[in-house]
């Protein structure tokens, strides 16, 4: 979903009428491009002040505290939570009574409810704005991989957008992260532009992945931590292991987050599978129900959280790699097995 206009042009001037803006929705990559853009209105030496919901629920004032501060080297600043969850809303409904706040805060949340404390918060305040973020479908998918891939000097014809855009669930980051890695083969950058060939695709393409990594993926989301156990190990014996596993986890994340908030708007579990269509095996499609039955979109959008900062963590080193992995996996597939 495009950002209207009243928005981009708040988040351009960063409008000191608006305190708070508020971005979720399945589509984080979307909602965070939108927050780092008011950081950039603001200016590159801008501080930038991050807080997480869970100490803003331990110190509910210290949000507007913080708007209202003045920078010690006398530049501009703004807050950003991320990930924002109900934990952060007393905070935020003290921010947007104030007397005063001159930092703005840009607030990243996943795939809220639309009757969530916080979305009611942003949508009942003429002090803040808030931005749902869905995933690109059909051809919109398709245009983003080619102007993701244009960036990077990957060319991509029709069909190989749609495949790239298919194989990450057409998610925006995924589909930034899968051309980064065929610009690295490929040699490729915006000013020796090479065109992405589906032998390239068939390599190192997050579809080559799924095979190994579908029996995990189900056992997990459904609840089924022995067997996910037993598949780390064997994934592990082969060399399957660290951010291939939380990117296939991810993936399906987002997929079940998008369906899920389409359950939540009162659509049956089975009529969303069928609109669904061709991105659901037909022999996963029972699967598929029973983990939109378990899930619940807050319980989907901290899953998703905690795989995206695991892989953070990962790529940042001096963690425990596959220990890290196993922990994470296996406390999302006992959340699901209570569910």
């Amino acid at each position: 979903m495009k950002a209207p206009a009243p928005l981009l042009r708040a988040l351009d001037t960063a409008d000191p009428a608006i305190r708070f803006f508020l971005f979720y929705g399945p589509d984080e990559a979307t909602s965070r491009a939108l927050a780092a853009r008011l950081g950039s209105a603001l200016g590159a030496d801008a501080e930038r002040i991050d807080l997480s919901s869970a100490a803003l629920r331990a110190d509910p004032a210290r949000l507007a505290d913080e708007a209202a501060a003045i920078s010690l080297f006398g530049g501009r600043r703004w807050i950003r939570i991320d990930p924002a969850t109900d934990e952060a809303t007393d905070a935020v409904a003290a921010l947007l009574e104030a007397p005063a706040a001159g930092n703005p805060v840009a607030a990243v949340a996943g795939a809220l409810r639309k009757d969530a404390r916080l979305v009611k918060l942003a949508g009942a305040s003429r002090a803040a704005m808030a931005q749902a973020s869905y995933l690109p479908e059909g051809r919109d998918a398709d245009a983003v991989a080619v102007e993701i891939g244009r960036a990077l000097g990957v060319q991509l014809r029709p069909d190989m957008a749609a495949r790239v855009a298919r194989s990450v669930g057409n998610d925006r980051a995924l589909i930034t992260r899968e051309l980064e890695k065929y610009a690295l083969f490929l040699d490729a950058a915006p000013e020796r532009p090479k065109p992405l060939e589906a032998d390239a695709f068939e390599a190192l393409g997050a579809s080559a992945e799924e095979g190994d990594l579908s029996r995990l993926v189900g056992a997990v989301f459904g609840g089924r931590v022995a067997q996910a156990d037993a598949e780390l190990a064997r994934l592990g014996g082969e060399g399957v292991e660290g951010i291939p596993v939380l990117r296939a986890l991810l993936r399906r994340g987002l997929q079940l987050a998008e369906w899920r908030a389409q359950v939540a708007e009162g659509n049956a579990v089975d009529v969303v599978i069928e609109r669904a269509g061709r991105q659901i095996f037909w022999k996963e499609k029972d699967a598929t129900a029973d983990q939109l039955r378990r899930w619940r979109p807050d319980a989907l959008a901290t899953a998703i959280g905690r795989l995206a900062d695991a892989e953070r963590q990962l790529k940042a080193g001096g963690t425990a790699g596959p220990v890290l992995v196993a922990q994470e996996v296996l406390a999302i597939a006992r959340f699901a097995g209570r569910g």
